[in-house]
């Protein structure tokens, strides 16, 4: 899991809400058209105009009459002398229960023909009339709903005496519409299907929560848990309970105010930014640098003598106000690194209005709070087991190890958003062979630290887990020549040279590009500090299939978590155009900047990757 990247449930939960309407927005899926019959009719007759939206797959427009705040499709026929009257005929539209608005919805996709029936004055003078159809509409997709447009579509009709008069047949399923009607109020719905889609993004926003656990900044947060507990006076097991409950409550409290009140402050782009921002990956380097120093026994971690003594009174109190000021230390640690889970469920669920916010965040917060419940707990009862406190040293040992090796993890971050090119590929990966083959050879003994005894014999799990550690630091060693690493390579600084030729920041010179070739524009919104947007280029992108397909592409990414000018207004693009505050994103473009094909996120489907390609390919 990265700081930037998105896990593989975010973009269910993108899907969940429709995005906020951008108005740069140049997509365009549906087109207008207007058709008139007869095309010859005379004075005092009428004439049966069929208007045909045609949308592309996916999207959808709204029904004539829908309650507010659905943005209802709106038709009317331009005035002229020529014309006496108008009706309106709509076809049935399809009907579903829609979670974003909570009630049932009308829409059409595919193709929808409306019907109007216009009345051609008696006195209307003979020759050539144009009718033009006045158009007001919203589509959506399950991913995003476009800013309302306005369309006019036209057909041509001569009058000429005498030409017979053929009556308008209005085929069944057609209902007429009365513009003057006031808008239908929104369906009474039962409590059912509203309370389900609120539980299932309360389920997915826990489940994210507890997949936060393994990312490179909470998860040391373990070791730090336990050893705070650790060294707490042994309690009954009561007192341990309440204070293991009162550590994951303050998570769940704190950490919701940090979210609700950092997406007021800086929006829900502003925390996903959070984890590519220098200094906050430097705060957290500095942090774990400190805490690693300390679970390795360079030094203990004391507060000052006067915060001491408050906390010592509040402790034989209960110990609440030391309790909570290491859930308040916990939250602020984790906060910047899970900055864009919390940054993406924020978006999706402020559309939802209502509790839909809070009540992501407070089940977020749960998920990532229920592990360190248990940890909280795990201490009080490691005391009364016999001869666990050498047990419990080699832990901090390692873990110390481990939290050195997550630290140069941002280090790295802040070099590739900087692009000092300090820390590169070879001396990153030289770094964490060398502190995961520091634990190992602890483990096995051949490394003298605390908690290791000469006379102690080697154990069956410190063998295991010595020699796990040495096969994990070696399998690394490919990597500093240029092989992949799979997985790892979401985490590492990327191999330096690459078979494709990518622009980097040079929107227009691709579009250029393309139109030079003759064919469309690969756009990947990616991040320097963007783990899964490592991962899709590592990993996704060199496959022989996807690699085949995107040469038929001008490759181009841009970057949004640079601090150079380029970022920014590669951020506003992403926001203003695609909805959407995620990377990686991906969109397939014209030369003429249309949007063909869009793919949010992170996948390892490699099927479904190659669909996105081929149906944005140039024909």
């Amino acid at each position: 899991m990265n700081l930037r990247g998105s896990i593989p449930a975010l973009p269910i939960l993108l899907a969940v809400a429709l995005s906020q309407p951008a108005p740069a927005q140049k997509l365009n899926p549906v087109q207008w058209s207007l058709a008139a019959e007869p095309a010859r009719v005379a004075p005092g007759s009428r004439v049966l105009a069929r208007l045909t939206a045609r949308m592309e797959p996916g999207w959808h427009l709204y029904a004539l009459a829908a309650p507010k705040p659905i943005i209802a499709t709106s038709i009317g026929l331009a005035a002229s002398p020529a014309i006496e009257s108008v009706k309106i005929y709509q076809p049935r539209p399809h009907t579903s229960f829609d979670q974003n608005f909570g009630f049932d919805v009308a829409t059409y996709e595919g193709e929808a023909v409306f019907l109007l029936e216009v009345q051609i004055a008696g006195s209307a003078p003979t020759g050539p009339l144009e009718l033009t159809a006045n158009v007001r509409f919203q589509t959506c997709n399950n991913k995003m709903c476009l800013p309302p447009r306005r369309v006019a579509a036209t057909a041509g009709v001569t009058l000429e005496p005498g030409v017979r008069a053929v009556a308008p047949v209005v085929p069944q399923g057609y209902t007429l519409f009365d513009p003057s009607a006031p808008a239908p109020p929104v369906p009474a719905q039962p409590a059912t299907p509203s309370s389900q889609g609120l539980a299932v993004f309360m389920l997915v926003a826990f489940g994210i929560g507890l997949a936060a656990l393994f990312t490179p900044c909470v998860f040391p947060m373990i070791p730090i848990t336990v050893s705070y507990f650790l060294n707490k006076p042994a309690a009954s097991r009561g007192k341990s309970v309440g204070e293991a409950a009162l550590f994951s409550l303050g998570i769940v409290v704190l950490f919701s105010l940090l979210g609700l009140a950092a997406t007021a402050i800086l929006g829900p782009f502003g925390v996903v930014q959070l984890g590519s921002n220098v200094w906050v990956n430097g705060f957290v380097a500095l942090v774990f640098l400190v805490f690693a120093l300390s679970l390795l026994g360079a030094f203990e971690i004391s507060l000052p003598s006067s915060l001491l003594t408050r906390l010592d009174r509040a402790s034989k109190g209960g110990g609440i106000a030391g309790t909570l000021l290491m859930g308040l230390t916990f939250s602020l640690t984790s906060f910047a690194c899970v900055g864009p889970f919390v940054g993406t469920l924020l978006a999706a669920s402020v559309q939802g209005g209502g509790v839909r916010p809070l009540a992501g965040m407070v089940s977020f917060a749960t998920g990532l709070a229920t592990p360190f419940f248990f940890l909280a707990l795990f201490p009080s009862y490691l005391k009364r087991m016999p001869k666990s406190g050498g047990w419990l040293e080699r832990v901090k040992i390692v873990m110390g190890f481990l939290i050195l090796a997550a630290m140069f993890k941002y280090l790295s971050a802040v070099d590739q958003v900087l692009q000092w090119n300090l820390l590169t590929r070879e001396r990153f990966l030289a770094v964490w062979i060398v502190l995961f083959a520091l634990p190992g050879l602890y483990l096995l003994g051949f490394l003298r630290l605390g908690g290791a005894r000469s006379d102690e014999p080697l154990g069956l799990a410190r063998l295991l887990a010595g020699a796990a550690l040495l096969v994990f630091a070696l399998s690394l060693a490919p990597g500093m020549f240029g092989a992949r690493l799979g997985e790892l390579d979401a985490y590492v600084p990327a191999v330096a040279t690459d078979g494709s030729v990518w622009m980097k920041n040079q929107y227009r010179e691709a579009l250029a590009e393309a139109r030079r070739r003759n064919t469309r524009v690969f756009v990947a919104f990616t991040g320097y500090a963007c783990t899964n947007c490592h991962w899709m280029k590592a990993n996704m992108f060199p496959r022989p299939e996807i690699a085949a397909a995107m040469k038929d592409f001008v490759l181009l990414e841009l970057y949004t978590d640079g601090t150079d000018a380029a970022s920014e207004a590669n951020q506003k693009m992403e926001e203003t155009r695609f909805s959407t505050v995620a990377i990686p994103y991906y969109a397939i473009v014209d030369p003429d900047e249309k949007v063909v094909a869009t793919s949010p996120g992170l996948t390892r489907d490699s099927g479904e990757f190659l669909r996105f390609l081929r149906s944005g390919a140039a024909r």
